[in-house]
């Protein structure tokens, strides 16, 4: 995977928690992702309680703004 200036890793892999359907994603640089639509089954998948987004809940790597250190739902 090749990373971003400053460490930042742009892709990560959501796997659904209903069909267990894995996708390789990139994520949005300046916002979180609240919604997905799994590719193998059609759920929407929502961020788990406590969660920013869809990639802090079922990715392989939490979003840009968490890895940058700066929260964007705050």
């Amino acid at each position: 995977m090749e990373m971003q200036e400053g460490g930042i890793e742009p892709r990560s892999t959501l796997t659904c928690p209903q069909c267990d359907h894995a996708e390789t994603e990139t994520m949005p640089t300046d916002a979180c992702q609240w919604f997905y639509d799994c590719k193998g089954c059609g759920a929407v998948l929502k961020p788990k309680p406590g969660d920013c987004c869809v990639y802090c809940s079922y990715g392989s790597v939490p979003c840009p703004p968490i890895q940058s250190g700066d929260c964007c739902c705050d």
